[in-house]
């Protein structure tokens, strides 16, 4: 016997996300994958099924990966010892072959894979390719209160400094869906290992992108209560520095998105890779999840 009630459920849902269908349709989206989200098998089934039918609807995603966990475990086999400051991995040259070689070479073409087993045509990239993330030395300074700024050397860790969009337009246009791995490469061909977040935001900046999502793995940014803030304006985001309320991992998430905004991306969305079909919800619902930051349109 057929469920009608469920049926029209499915329906209801449908006709929900017309109107986003419609909104989205021929604009870029691009989303960082990583995380819990990245990490279990059913949920990278999932995510790799949102995608092709991002693309079916009409949608152009691009993705941009991380993968510190994995390289954690590849440096703990191989009996390399991991360096962390202020969050930061301490990126040697020993370290950065296995950066790249856990980045490029195994979790791209692990994700690459999966996007074209769901019927979504993928190619895999690292910065190097085609010089898509050119990089230079991540300077980082720590400021301590009645101190002297203190300059933190974490050796071959850099910054994006220019993205070769023409390159991810030309992908885009023949109907393929790029995966970027987050290392980049100087003009003088050194390679640098890269936040994948800030990768994200700067790829999205230059594709000047609807939306940017960062799929984590808390429910998007809490106030001081712990209560999820769903939408944030620019200036009320700039205040939560101010008062305290974003912390640790977070501050750099919403610094990347801010940055995006300011270079044309239309919304940024911090939500929960953790929860099934992320990605579909925060688009095609009136609800969407997470903490969506609203740019100019």
């Amino acid at each position: 016997m057929k469920d009608y009630a469920k049926a029209q459920l499915t329906s209801r849902i449908l006709i929900e996300s017309l109107p986003y269908i419609k909104k989205f349709h021929g604009e870029i989206v691009v989303i960082k994958y990583g995380g819990h989200a990245m990490k279990d098998e059913e949920l990278g089934r999932a995510f790799a099924q949102n995608i092709a039918l991002l693309k079916y609807v009409g949608l152009k995603p691009v993705i941009v990966h991380g993968g510190g966990p994995q390289i954690g475990k590849m440096l703990d086999a191989l009996n390399i010892t991991s360096q962390f400051r202020e969050g930061h991995r301490v990126t040697d040259d020993e370290t950065m072959d296995v950066v790249e070689m856990v980045l490029v070479g195994k979790v791209n073409k692990e994700i690459v894979n999966k996007l074209n087993l769901a019927d979504c045509k993928a190619v895999g990239l690292s910065g190097k390719d085609g010089t898509l993330l050119r990089a230079r030395k991540y300077k980082m300074q720590v400021n301590s209160h009645n101190k002297t700024p203190e300059i933190i050397d974490l050796g071959k860790v850099g910054e994006v400094i220019g993205v070769e969009a023409g390159l991810l337009t030309g992908l885009l246009s023949e109907g393929y869906t790029p995966v970027i791995a987050p290392v980049g490469v100087d003009t003088e061909g050194n390679t640098y290992n890269i936040n994948a977040d800030s990768v994200a935001g700067a790829v999205a900046g230059a594709l000047r992108a609807k939306r940017l999502l960062l799929l984590t793995d808390v429910a998007g940014i809490l106030d001081a209560d712990k209560n999820l803030l769903e939408e944030l304006t620019i200036k009320e985001t700039l205040e939560l520095f101010d008062d305290g309320t974003l912390q640790g991992g977070m501050i750099p998430k919403v610094k990347c998105c801010l940055d995006a905004i300011g270079n044309g991306v239309g919304r940024a969305t911090i939500l929960d890779g953790r929860v099934e079909n992320s990605v579909l919800l925060e688009l095609f619902t009136n609800s969407g999840i997470g903490t969506q930051i609203l740019g100019n349109n």
